[in-house]
């Protein structure tokens, strides 16, 4: 079998989902953010504080190119883990299976919780939290080889719909 990724926005469900669904096949689950906090033993937040935006991607791709040699694993990505060009290239030809969970604000503000440690999301939260969904949709939908919308569904409904296309 190959592996699954999933990617969007923060406040999608990757991780909640991620975590079900590897659950729920008997497969890993990896988060790519909490694999980077423990390698790096600092917290997201601290990393870009401390080592600054360029140095965090840098350790994201170095850790996308580790967990992309996964096999039958869910992998959840940070929501700007497949921005780059290297990580796009990455991802496409990775014969992974790319399931773009799609969020509203409306939906992902309270599972956010836009007071929390968000490094991109200071000043305005909620405003940088969609000018970054704006700027990153396209990527997410060229990478994608499933977009579920996840407004109002349960968890046991997106893991059915992400289950029946690997079959």
């Amino acid at each position: 079998m190959t592996r699954i990724v999933l990617i969007g926005a923060p406040g999608s469900g990757k991780s909640t989902v991620g975590v079900a669904l590897a659950a729920h096949l008997q497969w890993p689950f990896v988060d790519t953010d909490a694999l980077i906090e423990l390698k790096e033993s600092k917290k997201i937040t601290d990393l870009f504080v401390d080592n600054g935006e360029e140095y965090f991607r840098a350790v994201e791709f170095e850790t996308l190119q580790e967990v992309l040699q996964e096999t039958s694993a869910v992998i959840s990505l940070g929501g700007g883990a497949p921005i780059s060009e290297g990580a796009q290239t990455s991802l496409l030809s990775s014969d992974s299976i790319i399931v773009f969970l799609d969020v509203s604000l409306a939906t992902a503000a309270p599972r956010v919780g836009f007071n929390r440690d968000r490094p991109l999301l200071l000043g305005n939260p909620r405003a940088q939290w969609q000018a970054l969904s704006d700027q990153r949709r396209p990527i997410y939908e060229k990478l994608a080889t499933q977009s579920i919308k996840v407004d109002d569904m349960e968890v046991d409904e997106i893991i059915a719909i992400i289950e029946s296309t690997l079959s």
